[in-house]
């Protein structure tokens, strides 16, 4: 059982930090004073009136040391009084922004001792923790139906690979008594599986939620709620750092897509030495949000102190770009979809849904590992390694010449099954590729600083912007090295590569 911590003493020690190292060199200040002193009558030992300098030394030892306990009861009751107003006023965010530019300092677990509801931690780590933070709605209740999302759009062998940890939130005991007597019934068998797990964090290891700031003209509740919503994640957050190696945030009101998590695998894969700290596999809210296990705790102080001054979904946009992830990588489609009418604030209207989602994904491309690049000229950062990307980019090269390609060289040769290439985009449906054939090789052999093919064979030309072909294994007797895109006609309008899509056998 971990040991019991309360919180208000840990926002005082953040706040605390500056006035603390003050007084400290002050009184360092003094011992030294005190050190030369001692020097001094150690050298005035030799004279004469001895007597009268030991008499002088020590009353000037005892008026210092009576200054320093002065000082020291006064620093003592100044910092009493910090600690009572701190009760009563949060300390401002603000001054926490030096403390987190290091956020290796908040790689510790935040100590709750959490109440165990219903199912116990395994102690086989699993590859992806799902979870989700519920309170009790005045109207509409979706916690149970997102659970069985969760279950039945996950195969057999998927569930042995996740986990689920939901955070019954909110204070009301009879609530969570009668929300975990419903899920204990309806998901017994997930329970003791080790699937699914029940919390939650006491009430007394929550800071203060009333007389907040008012940010952004919200009313007061809506500043509690979303303060009280964002230490609920913290605290969730916080418990599930390591059950997994992968952690997704849902809300308690989402449908799932058919094997959404053979999806995020394949996506993890994709990006293989790249550099991320939030995958989005929905567009909307606190939803289909993907993390590193490692990031959990880092992740969870954040929300903790700066609780009290946005809601969740903007904080952890910062939370992204302090951790030098620039821009949002976001799959398409959608994994989550937001199935709630009414909203957990006040039982108002929330008619949101993400118009990307697909609940059957039947077509999951696997697009293995691979170098790309073009002789098209690049406009801006629309590089080609978008185009092959799992997420929501593209490439875009202004306008291309008879002759140009667009190569991709795989790490290890493969066998491919089904190819899919889709060129412009809704906004911009003439940048496509007007003319262009598809070709792969074999016989890869060093050029220049890359690696290239020394034979293709055409597979065929693109139509009306785009390529796809099936059973490709049967058309080709080799092993594929490279794919190539080739423009067999110059054209003024430029070019979009939305997306290129590989299946393999």
């Amino acid at each position: 059982m971990r040991r019991t911590v309360n919180l208000k003493l840990y926002q005082h020690f953040l706040h605390r930090t500056d006035y603390e190292n003050f007084f400290l060199k002050e009184r360092m200040f003094k011992f030294h004073q005190v050190k030369h002193i001692f020097e001094i009558l150690d050298k005035m030992r030799c004279l004469r009136k001895r007597s009268t300098v030991s008499f002088l030394g020590i009353l000037v030892i005892l008026l210092l040391f009576m200054n320093l306990y002065i000082e020291d009861s006064y620093v003592l009751e100044g910092d009493k009084q910090l600690i009572r107003e701190s009760s009563t006023h949060q300390p401002n965010p603000e001054r926490y922004v030096h403390t987190f530019k290091d956020l290796s300092n908040f790689s510790g677990a935040i100590n709750v001792t959490y109440r165990y509801l219903a199912g116990m931690p395994l102690q086989r780590k699993r590859f992806l923790t799902i979870g989700l933070s519920s309170v009790k709605r005045k109207k509409g209740n979706y916690l149970l139906e997102t659970i069985k999302s969760i279950f039945e759009q996950s195969s057999y062998e998927e569930l042995k690979e996740i986990s689920v940890v939901v955070h019954l939130a909110d204070f009301n005991s009879s609530w969570r008594e009668v929300m975990v007597q419903d899920i204990t019934q309806k998901f017994a068998h997930h329970i003791i599986a080790g699937r699914l797990m029940v919390i939650h964090a006491p009430e007394e290891y929550y800071p203060i939620l009333n007389g907040l700031k008012r940010n952004y003209n919200d009313p007061e509740d809506r500043v509690r709620f979303r303060s009280k919503q964002n230490v609920d994640y913290a605290f969730l957050i916080n418990f599930c750092a390591n059950i997994s190696d992968y952690y997704v945030m849902l809300e308690d009101d989402v449908r799932c897509s058919k094997n959404f998590l053979t999806a995020i695998k394949k996506v993890i894969t994709s990006l293989e030495g790249t550099y991320w700290v939030t995958l989005e596999f929905s567009k909307l809210g606190y939803i289909g949000k993907l993390y590193h296990s490692h990031d959990l705790p880092r992740l969870a102080h954040f929300l903790l102190m700066f609780y009290q001054e946005m809601p969740c979904d903007w904080l952890l946009s910062h939370f992204r770009g302090l951790l030098a992830q620039k821009n949002v990588i976001r799959f398409k489609p959608s994994l989550f979809q937001h199935m709630g009418y009414y909203s957990s604030y006040k039982g108002t209207e929330n008619k949101l849904k993400d118009d990307d989602f697909e609940e059957e994904l039947f077509d999951i491309p696997d697009n293995p590992p691979a170098s790309l690049y073009t002789n098209m000229s690049v406009f801006e950062n629309y590089d080609a390694s978008k185009a092959y990307s799992s997420v929501d980019e593209y490439f875009w090269g202004k306008s291309p010449s008879t002759g140009d390609v667009f190569v991709i060289i795989f790490e290890n040769p493969i066998i491919i099954k089904k190819i899919k290439v889709n060129t412009g985009t809704e906004d911009r449906q003439n940048d496509i590729l007007h003319h262009g054939a598809l070709d792969v090789g074999g016989n890869i052999i060093p050029f220049k600083q890359n690696r290239q093919c020394s034979t293709y064979i055409r597979l065929g030309e693109f139509k009306n912007g785009n390529f796809e072909i099936s059973d490709v294994n049967q058309k080709i007797p080799f092993d594929v090295h490279c794919m190539r895109i080739h423009v067999t006609k110059t054209q003024k309008e430029w070019l979009i590569i939305r997306s290129i899509s590989i299946w393999t056998s």
